[in-house]
């Protein structure tokens, strides 16, 4: 049923709940994961030498070191995973590595770190919902 499953994540309790669900779908369906990470570069202006590169900085790596746990977690339960670092507004990002890696599926948090208005869908998860062209599950 499923080959690919794309997990974009951000540390939050929603998207870590939409991994643990995309890791099991992949384990049942023997499907290739790719989870994700997008450094929301248009909040910050620019990549440049100032203190905002210093902010996109940390977040790459704080990013990168999430990305790299849930990679090792999955590949030791024999789930094939790969992670990719993207920057720019995260709901168009989830679209382009879905068409990228050729997601069946792709697995997002209702809602994610910014999110401030409880039991409501987050504008990444909505948007991503709204305008997919295959099939979204939000945990």
């Amino acid at each position: 049923m499923y080959d690919t499953i794309l997990v974009p994540t951000d540390g939050s309790d929603p998207a870590n709940q939409a991994t643990e669900h995309a890791l099991t779908l992949a384990d049942r369906y023997d499907a290739d994961v790719y989870v994700m990470y997008c450094v929301e570069t248009h909040r910050y202006g620019e990549h440049a030498l100032s203190s905002a590169d210093i902010v996109l900085n940390r977040l790459e790596e704080q990013g990168q070191a999430m990305l790299e746990e849930v990679t090792d977690r999955a590949n030791s339960a024999g789930i094939d995973c790969e992670y990719t670092i993207c920057h720019g507004r995260p709901w168009e990002e989830v679209q382009n590595k879905a068409d990228e890696f050729d997601a069946d599926l792709v697995v997002i948090g209702f809602q994610g770190q910014s999110h401030t208005r409880s039991g409501k869908i987050g504008s990444v998860a909505e948007r991503v919902v709204r305008t997919a062209d295959r099939p979204v599950l939000t945990a």
